[in-house]
């Protein structure tokens, strides 16, 4: 069944235990926080969660180039704005809270967690706010950022066209200068998540074109701010503009989700930052979505896990191979079951260790947008990883969900069959997992010569030296700086190969992105264990939650990063056996 509780506590325990609290913003107390997270927690699971396996069974329809959202998502979208919660995280001066990112993106997670298709109305929204924020002129910004932090009116990403993806240096939508200062828009554009729908009353589209003198390739690309309605002299949504939905997309999953296909026709549009510069201007909202898609992995992995915990202590079959646990009744619950509990343990593991490391990239984005060049390294390397590994990891989880429902999981009526479809996409939009490697072994880790490698080595091997001695978790922590060794000797194998040969850095890049991100979790989960390890003794009413999260840590050290050697000798295996096989033999 589709269950959800915010996992406050350790929410908690992440945000102030682990990561040490918020800087810089000291109107924030601890307090405050958690009573924002606590209330966040309740609307996400009272108001959002219904509408999850209704949204799906229903979906969107199209009708007449209209966009209708399923029934009670308009509803709930009103709600959510009157709350607030669309502002969270927006600066003040535009109606925002300024909450800090840590904050947010634990909110984002219930969000996902609880309903992924309508967190993707508000998380297109914020993330068009913030490239126009750093980008958009500051009439722009005085005229559409108020209405789209209000929720009043949305925003979208349109990128994707029907002959190129991730090549975007193909493109050929076209943006022609008017006398006017604006510029017409002509083009189509395909996966365009709320595109159109029902919710706002007028749609921010920025879009990526070409103006008539624009060099080949992405160096010739800038980004322009297309209204569906044309604002009046109100500031309020005016005549209709030429950008039109011509379908929507039947997909597998987040099928409350309206993915349209977009036509401009000479349609209206303002350019966004410097003429052939929109992809800097969009690197801005595309990161942003790349964090934001790994936190959707996150929350259905942790919805998925909650259900599959239910299911567990619910289900009554076989008894234990140790004997009977509750003899009064016909049969055990399987949760006694090893091997149901190596599924719920993965999937509790793989949870807590991604709310760890998000919200520490979340405190090193918060730092590098006042200017930290280091965060900015930091939250460079990490941003591929964490988009790639939470979404694999999420996607495992609602197998694994599925897999201890057995049959009932994969009939509708339990509900867990929607999280693997539903997490499916996390693992193909802005910018599939491959890509994400890719990027990871072909770009973050040669730039600046290993600059921003360093912002993730250095601090990891200083804890190894100062904690490998630990009196209680020093196997611990040695073990750790085992599966740390495997990812050093990967990384230099991959330098030294990838110099020569790029293909040598292809074939390995998604095996190394899984051992840097499994070695990432670990030093998530070594660092928690020495903060239970010293309070699980004192006591009292969270003893229980410190000792699980030893038990926890034991079991991701034991039985997920030894993973990290077997992926060594994987990447190390080198080329062959992936290229010298002849198109023609597949």
């Amino acid at each position: 069944m589709q269950t959800y509780t915010a996992p406050l506590r350790d929410m908690r325990f992440v945000l102030h235990e682990l990561h040490g609290g918020i800087h810089d913003n000291a109107e924030f107390t601890p307090e405050l926080l958690d009573t924002i997270l606590e209330e966040a927690g309740k609307f996400c699971s009272e108001v959002l969660l219904p509408l999850n396996a209704s949204g799906d069974i229903e979906g969107c329809h199209f009708e007449n180039g209209v966009v209708r959202t399923p029934a009670g998502f308009k509803e709930a979208y009103e709600a959510f704005n009157e709350a607030g919660w669309g502002a969270v995280g927006a600066p003040p001066e535009f109606g925002g809270q300024g909450l800090p990112h840590a904050v947010t993106h634990l909110i984002e997670e219930m969000l996902c967690g609880c309903n992924l298709s309508f967190g993707m109305y508000p998380g297109l929204t914020q993330g068009a706010c913030r490239a126009l924020e750093k980008h958009g002129s500051e009439e722009l910004k005085a005229l559409y950022l108020p209405k789209m932090v209000s929720g009043e009116w949305s925003g979208t990403m349109c990128l994707t066209e029907p002959h190129c993806g991730t090549d975007l240096g193909l493109l050929r939508t076209k943006a022609v200068p008017q006398q006017d200062g604006t510029y017409k828009i002509t083009g189509s554009k395909i996966f365009i998540s709320a595109g159109e729908q029902d919710l706002t009353s007028n749609i921010i589209h920025l879009v990526l074109a070409r103006l008539p003198d624009a060099p080949a390739g992405v160096k010739g690309i800038s980004l322009f701010l297309v209204p569906k309605f044309l604002p009046d002299a109100n500031g309020d949504a005016g005549v209709r503009n030429p950008a039109t939905c011509a379908a929507i997309e039947h997909k597998l999953g987040i099928k409350a989700s309206a993915t349209c296909q977009m036509n401009f026709d000479d349609a209206t549009g303002w350019l966004v930052g410097q003429p052939h510069k929109g992809m800097a201007a969009m690197f801005v909202m595309m990161n942003a979505a790349r964090l934001g898609v790994a936190t959707q992995g996150l929350g259905i992995g942790e919805a998925a896990y909650q259900a599959a915990v239910a299911y567990a202590r619910d289900r009554l079959q076989g008894r234990s191979l140790s004997g009977a646990k509750y003899p009064e009744k016909p049969a055990d619950p399987i949760i006694v079951h090893p091997d149901v509990r190596r599924m719920l343990l993965t999937m509790r593991a793989y949870n807590e260790g991604c709310r760890a490391l998000g919200v520490w990239v979340a405190n090193a984005l918060e730092e590098a947008e006042h200017g930290n060049a280091e965060a900015a390294d930091f939250v460079a390397l990490l941003t591929p990883v964490a988009k790639a590994l939470f979404t694999d990891l999420g996607y495992e989880c609602a197998n694994l969900a599925v897999q201890t429902y057995g049959g009932h999981g994969f009939i509708r009526d339990h509900g867990v069959e929607q999280y693997i479809r539903d997490a499916r996409i996390t693992m193909l939009y802005e910018g599939t997992n491959g890509v994400q490697a890719l990027d990871l072994v072909g770009r973050k880790l040669p730039a600046n010569f290993g600059r921003s490698l360093r912002r993730f080595f250095h601090p990891v091997s200083e804890f190894i030296e100062v904690n490998q001695n630990h009196p209680h978790l020093g196997k611990m922590v040695q073990g750790f700086a085992r599966a740390f060794g495997a990812l050093q000797l990967a990384t230099g194998f991959i330098a030294e190969k990838g110099m020569t040969d790029p293909e040598e850095a292809g074939a390995a890049a998604t095996d190394y992105l899984r051992l840097f991100g499994l070695v990432a979790l670990g030093f998530m989960w070594v660092r928690m264990a020495l903060i239970a390890a010293e309070k699980a003794p004192l006591g009292g009413p969270d003893a229980a939650f410190y000792q699980a999260k030893l038990t926890t840590a034991r079991f991701y050290m034991e039985r997920i990063l030894p993973q990290a050697g077997s992926l060594l000798f994987t990447i190390k295996a080198g080329k062959a056996s992936l290229m010298e096989l002849p198109e023609a033999a597949f």
